[in-house]
């Protein structure tokens, strides 16, 4: 991927779309090409200068200043940064850099410093998540070149097995939770994370993985008697209908609780089948871990 659209930015670094096109007029900092319909799309580097000047304006720069100085100033005011929460940002727009640059040593190097410093859960929670929720969208609208995809998704879903594969807990959840994804759907990163957050806190959990058709659930629903379903929706194929979806696990599941988070649960907006519970958020995800 070496072009991206003005929404891309916008989902990507928190800046409206209309304050970039404000930017582009008034600085020199952002010259976005156009196609022969005059639709702008911005390049890798142009996408790593609006990461970069977000993340000082949000933090007490203005951009008349920010707009003065060269590449190696702007990175030399980003490393002051001092707020716990800056430098986390400042560490998701690396991996998003490395990401469009297919960096991929660069990026599992980040990943593995700060595992060493903070662990697995805080890497997850402060990293991995932020990271996977900016570009989730770019998945959505194939904004994003398939190798940039597999190869982040692979680096991510190796750190949470290892997470996964070494977290034991006191704790004992008196709990059975069945983890899933239905057919069509392969990213298994949220759906692991959850495997960690379940598996960290004493929650019995049985993962089946991606890409799983109802009838095998429905096997092993017999044969374990979960308490909960939990599925994980990011991007699915465009045979997927998820209204069809609802009502098939409504029916075929009666009277055991099922929760979705994901993307697409953030822009479904018909009545939501009984038994079925979204999690919008990360921390509605948090919110439900907790109360088990």
């Amino acid at each position: 991927m070496d072009s991206f659209t003005i929404k891309d930015l916008e989902n990507l670094s928190g800046i409206k779309a209309h304050t970039i096109r404000i930017w582009e007029q008034r600085y020199r900092f952002l010259k976005p090409s156009r196609t022969g319909t005059n639709i702008r799309f911005y390049s890798n580097e142009e996408l790593k200068k609006i990461l970069n000047i977000a993340l000082l304006n949000k933090f007490g720069f203005k951009i008349s200043h920010i707009d003065k100085m060269n590449e190696v100033e702007v990175r030399e005011k980003i490393l002051t940064l001092t707020q716990t929460e800056a430098q986390h940002e400042r560490i998701v727009n690396d991996l998003i850099q490395c990401m469009v640059d297919l960096d991929v040593d660069k990026l599992e190097d980040i990943l593995d410093n700060y595992i060493r410093a903070r662990g697995i859960e805080r890497t997850i929670v402060q990293l991995i998540f932020p990271f996977m929720e900016k570009i989730g969208i770019l998945w959505i609208t194939s904004h994003i070149n398939p190798a940039q995809e597999h190869l982040v998704s692979n680096i991510i879903r190796q750190k949470l097995i290892v997470g996964i594969e070494s977290v034991s807990s006191s704790l004992k959840v008196n709990k059975t939770i069945l983890l899933f994804l239905p057919e069509g759907e392969h990213h298994e990163l949220g759906i692991l994370f959850m495997y960690y957050l379940l598996k960290s806190r004493g929650v019995s959990t049985i993962y089946l993985g991606a890409n799983i058709p109802l009838r095998d659930v429905e096997y092993v629903v017999n044969l374990k008697k979960p308490d909960y379903l939990y599925s994980h929706l990011t991007s699915l194929g465009h045979n997927f209908n998820f209204d069809k979806f609802l009502q098939l696990i409504t029916k075929k599941f009666v009277g055991i609780p099922i929760v979705i988070s994901g993307l697409l649960t953030q822009s479904y907006e018909k009545k939501i089948p009984q038994h079925i519970n979204f999690k919008k958020s990360f921390t509605e995800v948090m919110e439900f871990v907790s109360t088990l």
